[in-house]
């Protein structure tokens, strides 16, 4: 009950204040956290980390990394902090979150706007050990050299992570989504292997990428990642996208999110699913609101999924039933680890 008069309030706010006093109350301990939500059911590996379960905090919610204590204790298989870039950089004015409630969606164009790196890596340092935390990996706007970025901040950050997310994906940074093409694409991701190999621990290394990429797109993505040995695959990023919406906001610049994402996402993730023959973990990402959401993406190929949007809406609580949710399906029907369903799905999203 709390949490649902705190949500009614937010939403008379603007939204990017709104989120701003959502972590500050995370802060306060006014917000109700489960701790840990697992069981032999949820319990699963991805990448060679050890998750309690396959929910987890996509990047955004917590762009700096000042809530890794409360966050840690929401019920979360793990999370992920960030973009960060090596220089703090302000982003585009504001206003440049826009809430779409008759969508469930949201609309932004932040362009990357964070503490930097040295501000980042101080506070993960500090973090809690227990918590799974990976770090979305950017660059800066007025960079002379973009791909150079993504290894620099890994190479500061590194020391801290149990994974590093190569964000090529955003559509908020100009040209940034230039750099998923093959050659691009293949030039930055060695460097930023070669930044991890020189970390004192391997660090997994993950790529996150658009919903809006064609066929040709998708298969060039699969087979640098594959060459590059590229430990998992985000899938997906907002889009730019406007399908089908009702909102007065719906006109707005920016990356898409939320429910209105689902049906794209999903198919690329199965498409990318087949393209890889299944053998890089995929984290299924993209307007996923309830535990039949997150089961649908585990089942078209995903091996973990992340949640954003919908908690703006629903609150941290969406935590909780969905991993219940998803114990109950996996139950239903006859799955003894999460793993055993992953891709069972797919062809329906082909």
């Amino acid at each position: 009950m709390l949490e649902r008069a705190g949500l009614a309030l937010l939403r008379r706010v603007d939204p990017e204040r709104a989120h701003g006093l959502a972590l500050r109350a995370l802060h306060s301990g006014l917000v109700p956290l489960p701790g840990r939500i697992t069981s032999d059911r949820l319990r699963t590996e991805v990448a060679g980390l050890s998750l309690d379960n396959p929910v987890g905090l996509a990047a955004g919610f917590d762009k700096n990394a000042t809530a890794l204590a409360p966050l840690s204790r929401a019920g979360f298989g793990f999370l992920e902090v960030g973009a960060i870039t090596p220089r703090p950089q302000p982003g585009n004015p504001r206003p440049r979150l826009f809430r779409l409630t008759e969508d469930r969606a949201a609309i932004n164009r932040f362009g990357f706007n964070n503490d930097g790196m040295e501000a980042a890596a101080e506070r993960l340092a500090a973090r809690p050990r227990e918590a799974v935390i990976g770090l979305n990996l950017g660059a800066n706007k007025d960079s002379a050299d973009r791909a150079a970025d993504f290894a620099t901040v890994l190479r500061r950050c590194g020391p801290w992570l149990d994974f590093a997310t190569v964000n090529v994906s955003s559509p908020n940074t100009e040209k940034l989504r230039d750099l998923q093409g093959r050659d691009a694409l293949a030039a930055l991701l060695a460097g930023v292997i070669e930044a991890r190999d020189s970390l004192p621990r391997r660090v997994p290394v993950f790529l996150k990428i658009a919903p809006d990429l064609d066929t040709r797109g998708l298969r060039d993505v699969a087979e640098v990642a594959r060459e590059r040995r590229v430990d998992a695959i985000v899938t997906t990023n907002t889009t730019l996208s406007r399908d089908g919406l009702r909102s007065t906001h719906g006109a707005e610049a920016g990356g898409l999110s939320g429910a209105p994402l689902f049906d794209r996402s999903t198919r690329v993730l199965a498409h990318l699913s087949q393209l890889t023959n299944a053998e890089i973990p995929l984290i299924g990402v993209g307007g996923i609101g309830s535990a039949a959401d997150a089961y649908t993406k585990i089942r078209a190929g995903a091996s973990a999924v992340q949640l954003y949007t919908a908690l703006t809406f629903d609150g941290l609580g969406l935590v909780r039933s969905i991993a219940e949710g998803l114990e109950s399906r996996l139950a239903a029907d006859g799955f003894a680890n999460v793993a055993d369903a992953v891709g069972t799905g797919r062809d329906a999203w082909l």
